[in-house]
C-alpha cells in the first residue's frame, strides 16, 4: 500500500535537484576526488563543535540540573531523574506488537550469531626455551550505549549496540535515548521493549551530546536520584552533535566512530535497475534531511533514468518532503566517471557508511574496495536488509571516517592484554641485547634493571 505524500495538499511539489558532479576525462588526485564528492555544508563538526563544548561542560559541571534543563530545551519535557524505571521497560515488553517482536527477535539472533563468531582469540607465542608472550582479549568492564530519536524510532540500533558488547562479555551496560513528549518523556516504547528484550535495566532518557557528556564524565547521584556511574567506552549512531561529542570525549573514554547523520553511495553501471537504484536511495534519505545519496556510475542513460525514478519514487514516499530535501541537498547527487576503475577510485575518496556494488561481476567489484563502512553486493543485498536483518551491524563509520575507522563490532568492547613471561634462563638470552640498545639510546638504567637480575 502506497502512503499519501506528507506535502500540502493542492501544492506542487518542486522538482527535485539532485547535483551532477562530471569527473570524466580528468586525472584527480585523492585530495582533489575527495574535495569534488557532495558533501553536506552547515552543521559541519565545527561548526557544531562550540555549541557541544557548552552542553559537555554544563553537564559536567551541573549534572542532573544541566540533563533536566536540557531536556526541557531540546525535548520539551520535564524530568525528575531521567532513569527509565523496571516496571515501564517491562510494560514496553508487555504491550510490544507481536510482529514486531518476532522480527526483533530475528534480527538480534542473526547479529548474535555474527557477533559471536567475531572475538578472536587469545594467543600464546613461545619465542624461546621459557619465552613466552601472549595476547589475551579481554571486554571493558561498563559501556554507554547511544540510540537516536527525533525523525524515526531505532529499536534496531539498541539490538546493533547491545548485541556486540553481551557477545565481548560486557558486564555493565547502559543505554539512553532521547525523551519523547508524546511518550510523557521516556524513550519510545519500542526502544525501551527492544532493551528489555536483550536484558537491559540501565536505561537513560538522556538525548544528544548530553547524552555522550553524561557517558564519558558520569553524573553524581543527588535528592532525585542515584548517580550515573561514567562508562568506558561510548558508542551508537546519531546526528552531528552526537558525533561530534564522541570526537570531543574521545580519550576520556574509547569510542566506536564518529557514526552521524547517515550516508549511502552506489557504484553501478548500465547493468543496474534504475528502480531499484532510486528505491534505495531514497531508503537512506528517509533518514533526515540532511542525509546523503550518491550515485557513481559511468553510464549517462543509467543517471537519466535514476534521475525520473527518483521524481516518481519520492512523490509517492511516505516522507516525501524530507526525502526531496536530502536528494537535493548539497550532499547528495550524481558522479559520472570514465569506467568502473575510476569509479572505485572514487569510493574510495569518499570512503561511504554504506556501499551498494550494482555492477556485473559485482562481487569482484567488491572485492577492490578498500574504504567503507559495510559493503552490499548485488541486487538482493539492499542497505535496508543490513539496517535490521542481515546479521551485520548499521552503526557505522561516516564523513569519510571509514577511510580509518571500523563499524560497531565485538572488538569495539574489547582490550588486547600482553602479557610477558620470562624464566630467568630466557631473559639471560637476550641481556645483552638489552644492554646494547639501552646503552644506544642513553638510558642506561633500563640494562641495569636486567643486569641487576644477574648480579653475584
Amino acid at each position: 500500500m502506497t502512503s499519501s505524500p506528507d506535502t500540502t495538499q493542492g501544492a506542487p511539489s518542486p522538482m527535485l535537484s539532485f547535483r551532477s558532479v562530471d569527473l570524466r576525462g580528468q586525472v584527480l588526485s585523492l585530495a582533489q576526488l575527495r574535495t569534488a564528492m557532495p558533501r553536506a555544508q552547515g552543521d559541519t563538526a565545527d561548526d557544531a563543535e562550540q555549541k557541544v563544548l557548552e552542553i559537555i561542560s554544563d553537564v559536567r559541571s551541573r549534572g542532573f540540573d544541566a540533563l533536566r534543563d536540557l531536556a526541557r530545551s531540546f525535548d520539551g519535557v520535564e524530568q525528575g531523574h531521567p532513569r527509565v524505571r523496571a516496571e515501564e521497560l517491562q510494560r514496553a515488553l508487555e504491550n510490544l506488537d507481536p510482529e514486531v517482536r518476532s522480527a526483533l527477535q530475528e534480527s538480534i539472533s542473526r547479529a548474535r550469531r555474527f557477533a559471536e563468531a567475531q572475538r578472536p582469540a587469545s594467543i600464546d607465542v613461545e619465542l624461546g626455551e621459557g619465552a613466552v608472550v601472549s595476547q589475551n582479549w579481554v571486554p571493558v568492564a561498563r559501556v554507554g550505549l547511544y540510540v537516536p530519536g527525533g525523525l524515526a524510532v531505532y529499536p534496531s540500533s539498541v539490538i546493533m549496540n547491545v548485541v556486540p558488547a553481551l557477545a565481548a562479555g560486557v558486564e555493565s551496560i547502559a543505554l539512553a535515548s532521547p525523551p519523547q513528549k508524546d511518550f510523557g518523556g521516556l524513550p519510545h516504547p519500542t526502544i525501551l521493549a527492544a532493551a528489555a528484550l536483550l536484558g537491559i535495566d540501565e536505561v537513560y532518557a538522556i538525548g544528544g551530546a548530553q547524552a555522550i557528556a553524561a557517558f564519558a564524565y558520569g553524573v553524581p547521584g543527588g535528592s532525585t536520584g542515584p548517580a550515573l556511574d561514567p562508562v568506558d567506552v561510548v558508542t551508537g549512531p546519531g546526528n552531528i552533535f552526537v558525533a561530534t561529542a564522541k570526537r570531543l570525549v574521545k580519550g576520556v573514554v574509547g569510542i566506536d566512530s564518529e557514526a552521524g547523520t547517515t550516508e549511502i553511495a552506489i557504484l553501478a553501471d548500465s547493468s543496474a535497475t534504475p528502480a531499484l537504484v532510486a528505491a534505495d536511495l531514497i531508503s537512506q534519505a528517509e533518514h533526515d534531511p540532511k542525509a546523503a545519496s550518491v550515485l557513481i556510475t559511468d553510464s549517462e542513460p543509467l543517471a537519466a533514468a535514476v534521475r525520473a525514478e527518483l521524481e516518481l519514487q519520492a512523490f509517492a514516499t511516505k516522507h516525501n518532503d524530507r526525502v526531496r530535501e536530502a536528494l537535493s541537498g548539497p550532499q547528495s547527487g550524481v558522479v559520472l566517471v570514465d569506467d568502473i576503475g575510476q569509479g572505485i577510485a572514487v569510493c574510495d575518496a569518499y570512503a561511504a557508511e554504506h556501499l551498494e556494488i550494482m555492477t556485473e561481476d559485482a562481487a569482484s567489484v567488491a572485492a577492490r574496495i578498500r574504504n567503507a563502512g559495510a559493503i552490499f553486493v548485488g541486487d538482493y543485498s539492499p542497505v535496508s536488509l543490513g539496517d535490521y536483518c542481515a546479521g551485520s551491524n548499521h552503526v557505522l563509520p561516516t564523513s569519510g571516517t571509514a577511510a580509518f575507522s571500523s563499524g560497531l563490532n565485538v572488538t569495539t568492547f574489547l582490550r588486547a592484554i600482553q602479557v610477558i613471561n620470562y624464566s630467568k634462563s630466557a631473559l639471560r638470552d637476550v641481556s645483552g641485547h638489552i644492554l646494547s640498545l639501552s646503552d644506544a639510546e642513553d638510558l642506561p638504567a633500563h640494562g641495569q634493571a636486567v643486569s641487576a637480575r644477574f648480579a653475584d
